[in-house]
This record gives structure tokens, sequence and C-alpha cells, in this order.
């Protein structure tokens, strides 16, 4: 395991693709909280939720980073170095009130 993110500069600021976990409003599922890709947008459920979409959407696009993204914690992770690092001056904003199933 790496001490640091070797994948800072693949950040980009996204638009999130959906106002919630993507893949559980298609199915109609619930999720704790959101993860937001931070190569794509792609927006999954954490791994506390039972679908882990955003794990699951690493592991088929190998985008390496998401976001805390609801609620806003400021904080990135990267899977593949398995940092966590700061990202409160780069939060990407909501882009509609998110559901809650909680």
């Amino acid at each position: 395991m790496s001490r640091t993110c070797t994948h800072l500069a693949t950040i980009r600021d996204v638009t999130p693709s959906a106002l919630g976990c993507e893949d559980c409003l298609k199915t109609g599922d619930a999720w704790l909280h959101l993860r937001l890709c931070r190569t794509c947008g792609h927006v999954g459920c954490c791994d506390q939720s039972p679908n882990r979409h955003a794990t699951k959407h690493f592991r088929a696009t190998r985008h390496p980073i998401i976001e805390g993204y609801d609620p806003p914690e400021g904080w990135g992770w990267c899977y593949v170095d398995e940092v966590m690092f700061d990202l409160s001056a780069r939060k990407t904003p909501h882009n509609g009130p998110i559901p809650r199933y909680y």
C-alpha cells in the first residue's frame, strides 16, 4: 500500500450522473451514503450500502478516485493506492436535492 495517491492528477471536475445512487435508483434499492467518481461523475452507493455500487463501478472501469458525496464529506479515496486525502477545497456541489432512505 502506498502512503500517497499517485492518481491525484486524474481528478476532474465532474457533473454527478444522478440525484442519488444511479444504479439503486434504477432498481428501487436504498443506500446509506453516496460516492462520486471523480473521473466520470458516476454516483454510486458506499460499501456499507447493500449493493456497493461505487466499488462495483471502480472494478468495472478502473476509475481510481471517489469523493464522499452525500453527505458532502470533503474527502477523497483512491481505490488503487488505498489512500484517503482531503478534497474539502474541491467538493462537488449537488445538482439538486438528494432523496433520503434512512
